[in-house]
């Protein structure tokens, strides 16, 4: 199954290429890919049952992907432009490319993990979010007459803020205020200003995010640690035990 998953991936890969766009050959490899899952679904559905084959989470997860893939097959029964509608309907074979997630090694630890360090960021990010709120505003109300593409309104200039923290553009933004001010004190003051925010936002408040992030995903692997040098400890008292009685 794991290698029809990547011929398949392969296949969508290639049919993404200009060159290949409309290539009848792929969109017949493309089709009968869609009828082996299909066929697969169908085979496993009759040999474990219904109740048999849905209570196993992955076969739900693949019986959906299964589903969302079909309406890639309208695009070759319905005579229709190459519109929206035409386009939207081809996308769904990209779905089947989620597959692949079933095959990741460790993946329940791993999206524990996730789940636990997405929780202990929640604080993190809502003072980021916090933060990039408000500096928009501030930022909004004094440069946007002067920059208006970057901080026209509090959304945009929500956008270029956050930018900042993600540390890109860091010296361009700047740069692009700066031409336009004509006191030197309001230089400096615009110099110190962004600086400060890429100080706070950036190096402090997303690194902090990180740090915290990804001690919660490698949490499990410490835990395991820290029962082994337990265990340790305790054999070694034991030990210590049978040599101070004999």
């Amino acid at each position: 199954m794991m290698i029809a998953i990547t011929l398949n991936a392969i296949v969508i890969f290639l049919m993404y290429f200009p060159q290949f766009k409309n290539n009848l050959t792929l969109e017949v490899i493309d089709q009968l890919f869609i009828g082996f899952f299909v066929f697969e679904a169908a085979v496993k559905i009759r040999v474990l049952g219904k109740e048999g084959y849905f209570e196993k989470g992955w076969n739900r997860f693949d019986f959906a992907i299964v589903v969302l893939s079909l309406p890639t097959l309208l695009t070759h029964v319905l005579t229709i432009p190459d519109t929206s509608l035409f386009l939207i309907l081809r996308l769904f074979r990209i779905t089947r490319l989620v597959r692949f997630i079933r095959f990741i090694p460790n993946l329940g630890q791993v999206l524990e993990g996730l789940g636990r360090a997405l929780r202990a960021s929640v604080f993190v990010l809502a003072a980021l979010f916090f933060l990039n709120f408000l500096l928009a505003i501030v930022t909004c109300h004094f440069f946007a007459e002067l920059v208006p593409d970057k901080f026209g309104d509090p959304i945009i200039s929500a956008y270029h803020i956050f930018q900042l923290f993600t540390i890109e553009g860091w010296n361009e933004i700047p740069d692009e205020v700066i031409p336009l001010l004509d006191k030197r004190w309001l230089v400096w003051l615009t110099r110190v200003y962004f600086g400060t925010i890429v100080l706070i936002g950036g190096i402090f408040g997303m690194s902090l995010a990180n740090a915290v992030f990804v001690d919660e995903m490698t949490i499990d692997n410490n835990a395991a640690l820290e029962k082994k040098i337990d265990e340790l400890q305790q054999q070694i008292e034991e030990l210590k035990t049978l040599i101070r009685e004999k």
